[in-house]
């Protein structure tokens, strides 16, 4: 879409000022851009490592084989700290700590292999919480990149060459318009000569 003017000075003034504004704010948001790019590749580098330390935890869960069918219900979560953090100007997720809570139970009534699943299980539920956590911080910090990248190309490739443009027709349009009222200003001249 054409940008819409008027042929006169209060618009160039105008004009230069948001092309000023622009243009200073051009290599911050490619900074920024950048910085969310990088973060989302560590993101999903932590992802990749908690994914793996997830299989490798599975495999020893899947050693028990059949003594999970004894495992009780004693293990829940009692307090999920959950609050927001800012990472170049994006606010995404966080969780701060778990904490967990055990039955009352008598420990005489159960195997020895209880405790050592209790503990296998705690890491196997802090790993979940912290890929799905890891998966919505990547989430939001992509779309932020997109948006930042969608400014860049509007600033860059639209915005700042059609102001440019404009001032330009601008101006050669009251040089034009100044050079012709000092020709009519000659011929009147020449006339009254």
């Amino acid at each position: 879409m054409a940008m819409k003017f008027q042929y006169n000075k209060t618009t160039i003034q105008e004009l230069n000022k948001q092309l000023t504004i622009r243009k200073k704010a051009l290599p911050i948001l490619k900074n920024k851009e950048t910085a969310l790019r990088l973060e989302v590749k560590k993101r999903q580098k932590e992802v990749t490592k908690a994914e793996n330390q997830r299989h490798e935890l599975l495999t020893r869960i899947n050693e028990y084989g059949g003594f999970w069918n004894e495992f009780p219900n004693i293990l829940f979560i009692d307090d999920l700290d959950t609050g927001t953090e800012t990472i170049v100007g994006v606010k995404v997720p966080e969780v701060r700590a778990i904490e967990f809570k055990l039955a009352d139970i008598s420990w005489w009534s159960y195997s020895a292999w209880i405790p050592a699943g209790i503990e296998l299980l705690k890491k196997a539920i802090v790993l979940d919480i912290r890929i799905d956590v890891l998966h919505r911080q990547i989430a939001a910090l992509d779309n932020a990149r997109k948006k930042t990248t969608q400014k860049v190309n509007l600033y860059e490739k639209v915005q700042i060459p059609e102001m440019d443009q404009a001032v330009l027709k601008i101006k050669r349009f009251l040089e034009d318009k100044e050079n012709i009222a000092k020709a009519g200003q000659k011929i009147m001249k020449s006339r009254q000569a």
